[in-house]
């Protein structure tokens, strides 16, 4: 997955899904390195962008980041 598909708030699926079993992660910070948050249990991981990267299966839904 190329590094301009996600974007803050979006939602992705992970390649591993977490072990309460929910596998939507909510992205919650976007920088040096990414931020996410299980929409099921809450419980927030950071990781590298290279790690994110790699661990990412897919943007299941587009944040509506259209501020004006």
């Amino acid at each position: 997955m190329e590094n301009a598909d996600y974007a803050l708030n979006d939602i992705v699926q992970m390649k591993k899904p977490h072990p309460c079993g929910t596998n939507r992660w909510q992205i919650i910070r976007v920088g040096a390195d990414i931020k996410i948050q299980c929409t099921g249990c809450g419980h927030i991981v950071m990781m590298s962008r290279y790690n994110f990267n790699k661990r990412v299966k897919k943007v299941l839904e587009k944040a509506d980041n259209d501020q004006q």
